[in-house]
């Protein structure tokens, strides 16, 4: 009976999200209590859906999204990422080793930080064949991190009245992972939105060149990189709409399902955080992946605001 009736709050949050009911943080925190009160039923299911879900949402978005502002904004985004990718990378080599960290554990954290979160983790462990008990440490800690941005990063935002295109390049560079990206931005505008989701797919590339970069330090071969190809879907969907192919009140609809279906991912994101396991995980690699992540939150704010 308490089976059935955790499916059937499942289902209800799931449409109350989709009937945009709920913001993003409300919605990852509904997932995250959803989770201490039941058993998650479909935690196998979770993780598939959370990357097929905001996949579409992100190039559901595209369709709001003009080439012209698209491509300014990576170029305005260029210096930046360029910057953070590099000494993230660095900062963690360095603090992998300082702390005597597990070295692909390290490199996973640090990929996920200085990229795109779980994406990035996902493409580089098998490039450097990590265990699958390392990748899910790593994924459950910057998930964390993720859902802790998701309620900071705004906060601070207006506290320091910055403006939508600060707020959005800012979310891009320091927040992890496309998800809470996209969600934090959602709230804050739809200029925090159009910034934050360009400047982020754009970094999202960087997985190449680090997918490389991986190989040789660990010295592995053989090993296929992930490519995102999704960000070819976004690209088109720019294209559509720069070119008025579909008409206006049908792209409006698919940047509205979009957000929403966003919204859904956020909860789902939320019902995969697990206490138990970040517990098991121990404290270095917490304070390890906090102190890559405040650094280039620090680090990407006062480049912005000089």
């Amino acid at each position: 009976m308490k089976e059935i009736f955790s499916k059937i709050v499942y289902f209800l949050i799931i449409i109350v999200a989709l009937l945009g009911i709920i913001n993003s943080p409300t919605a990852l925190l509904l997932g995250f209590v959803y989770t201490l009160i039941f058993n998650n039923p479909f935690k196998a299911y979770s993780h598939k859906a959370i990357h097929y879900f905001l996949k579409i949402s992100v190039v559901g978005l595209g369709f709001g999204m003009f080439i012209k502002e698209t491509l300014e904004t990576s170029k305005e985004g260029l210096s930046l990422t360029i910057y953070s990718i590099f000494l993230t990378v660095s900062l963690g080599l360095l603090l992998t080793r300082l702390l005597k960290l597990d070295l692909k554990l390290g490199h996973l954290i640090t990929s996920g930080t200085a990229i795109c979160g779980g994406s990035a983790i996902a493409a580089i462990s098998p490039v450097i064949k990590a265990k699958s008990k390392t990748i899910s440490i790593a994924l459950g800690i910057v998930f964390l991190l993720n859902s802790i941005a998701l309620f900071v990063f705004p906060a601070v935002g207006h506290f320091l009245n910055l403006t939508q295109e600060q707020f959005g390049l800012w979310c891009a560079i320091a927040i992890h992972d496309t998800s809470s990206v996209v969600g934090a931005a959602l709230g804050y505008g739809d200029e925090a939105l159009r910034i934050a989701t360009t400047v982020k797919l754009s970094r999202t590339l960087w997985i190449i060149p680090l997918s490389i970069f991986s190989m040789f330090l660990f010295k592995t071969k053989g090993e296929k990189i992930k490519i995102p190809y999704f960000i070819v879907l976004f690209i088109i969907a720019i294209i559509i709409n720069s070119y008025h192919i579909l008409p206006e009140p049908a792209t409006n609809f698919i940047v509205l399902i979009a957000k929403r279906l966003l919204i859904i991912t956020l909860f789902l994101v939320g019902s995969t955080i697990s206490i138990k396991d970040l517990k098991f995980t121990g404290m270095k690699p917490i304070v390890f992946a906090l102190t890559l992540w405040i650094f280039i939150s620090i680090f990407s704010l006062i480049y912005i605001l000089n």
